[in-house]
């Protein structure tokens, strides 16, 4: 039997990145688990921001943005950037992250991060507590070691990990692949 909730934002598991913005001479970096592919043709990613955070100013005056996907051993980092504001202190600094040159948009790339995808803000929609921020990716980075054939990524190599109740939480092993079920039942040609 299941319990029923009131409403909330109960989803599990949420991805894990590092939000990079800059405007104006100042940088910051800050951790996000509200983001999601949003579009393919053309590819757009979202990010939802709170409007008291400083990323939220930095992205609505650059309308420019970098989601950058850690690896499971920066999740110290990515945790400190979840929890100390970036008005008065250098995140990248204390986290112990590279700022790393774009090549389309002016916000840094964290280079520790085996992801980056450079995005300009398409559409952005006010929700409440947060606004939605969606992003036209212009340039996706990817370290060459997490690529594997035919330009594969390599899970094991680049270890993304997720957020669980304010947990952090490896990715665990390949239980299929997309479409295999139908196809084992000859579902589909």
């Amino acid at each position: 039997m299941k319990e029923v909730r009131s409403p909330s934002t109960l989803f599990l598991p949420k991805p894990v990145a590092l939000v990079s913005t800059a405007h104006d001479g100042r940088d910051n970096v800050m951790t996000a688990a509200w983001v999601s592919v949003v579009c393919m043709e053309p590819p757009q990613v979202a990010v939802a921001i709170r409007e008291s955070r400083f990323s939220f100013e930095l992205l609505q005056a650059s309308g420019e943005f970098v989601v950058n996907l850690p690896s499971q051993d920066l999740w110290r980092a990515v945790d400190l950037c979840g929890v100390v504001s970036g008005r008065d202190q250098d995140k990248f600094a204390l986290a112990g992250l590279t700022r790393e040159r774009p090549s389309e948009v002016g916000a840094p790339l964290v280079a520790e991060c085996p992801l980056n995808i450079e995005c300009r803000v398409s559409a952005l929609l006010p929700l409440g507590s947060h606004t939605l921020f969606v992003g036209l990716v212009l340039a996706v980075h990817l370290e060459r070691d997490c690529l594997g054939e035919e330009g594969r990524i390599l899970v094991d190599e680049f270890r993304p990990y997720v957020l669980n109740q304010r947990e952090y939480w490896s990715m665990g092993k390949k239980l299929g692949r997309y479409g295999s079920t139908a196809a084992e039942l000859e579902v589909i040609p």
